[in-house]
């Protein structure tokens, strides 16, 4: 998974990811809108600071900090250090205002942000053999699958007791071993030192774990067989408590932030045609980024520093 999606000739590396599936960030400028709001709330929040931090970890080429620079008033945009954090290279069409770095920088003071990054965060997956023990699942790069003879790692076995042991499970059931996520997760939380780590993901908890994993692959908007050669996306869905930082479903945060899809008062068709069709557009984006069988299934995990 990590030759495939990051190594020479990977994924994310040659590939941007709107040309392939559709984020909320590329759904509607409702979103980095809803994320402007909330940068602007944090700068408040931290006193109105000098230098205001904004890092996109996961940044694919830049798109969310475009629109949330676009978003922001100018009192506070002047402010803002901007950074797109990712291994593909620079955009050559990223505003030079806009920082692009490999790795996370330290000491932030402001927002840090993860738009569907965890879930392509590489981790180990189990599948219990017909004698109900767990192995590691075994896959070459054309996409064949074999269970391991080896026995689990110390600490992967006390992951899963933690957070998914797949008891009363029958053969074939699988689990995804979270812990690469939440050692990368723990490490953006520590990047920041004054404000909001935020992650935006697909996920489940504890009480309802998929019997069989959530293991696929997206290339040009259609999903297809998980196969790891480099020729699509490969997503695996997030244990969120496992994070260790509270979660909120999309379609709450989005409310919160003024992002609402219901539609406005039909007298207003006959006071405001116009305003009317600006405010229906405006409810269908708002419904797509908070509908509950999509992008508003997905959850903000926070974490205030």
């Amino acid at each position: 998974m990590e030759a495939a999606l990051y190594g020479p000739g990977g994924f994310f590396v040659r590939s941007a990811p709107a040309e392939h599936f559709r984020t909320s960030v590329h759904a509607s400028p409702l979103f980095a809108g809803a994320i402007a709001a909330l940068l602007g709330r944090l700068d408040e929040a931290l006193g109105r600071p000098e230098r205001l931090d904004l890092v996109d970890v996961g940044a694919g080429r830049g798109e969310l900090l475009i629109g949330v620079l676009a978003a922001l008033p100018a009192g506070v945009r002047d402010r803002v250090r901007p950074i797109g954090v990712e291994l593909a290279p620079r955009p050559g069409e990223l505003p030079a205002t806009i920082g692009w770095t490999s790795a996370p920088p330290t000491g932030l003071a402001g927002l840090l942000i993860a738009t569907e990054w965890l879930d392509n965060i590489p981790v180990d997956i189990v599948e219990l053999d017909a004698g109900f023990r767990r192995r590691y699942v075994e896959t070459t790069p054309d996409g064949t699958e074999t269970l391991s003879a080896a026995d689990l790692s110390p600490a992967d076995a006390a992951w899963l007791d933690r957070w998914w042991p797949l008891r009363d499970a029958p053969p074939g059931a699988r689990a995804e071993i979270g812990a690469p996520r939440d050692a990368a997760w723990a490490g953006a939380v520590a990047a920041v030192e004054r404000g909001l780590a935020l992650a935006v993901d697909y996920g489940h908890f504890a009480d309802a774990r998929p019997l069989f994993g959530t293991l696929t692959g997206f290339r040009a908007g259609r999903q297809v067989p998980p196969v790891p050669d480099g020729s699509c996306d490969l997503t695996v869905s997030v244990a969120l408590d496992s994070l260790g930082s509270p979660a909120l479903p999309q379609r709450e945060a989005l409310r919160l932030l003024g992002v609402d899809g219901r539609r406005p008062p039909l007298a207003l068709a006959s006071s405001d045609p116009g305003g009317y069709v600006r405010a229906l557009a405006r409810a269908s984006a708002a419904a797509e980024l908070t509908d509950p069988g999509g992008l508003g299934a997905q959850h903000w995990v926070m974490h205030w520093v």
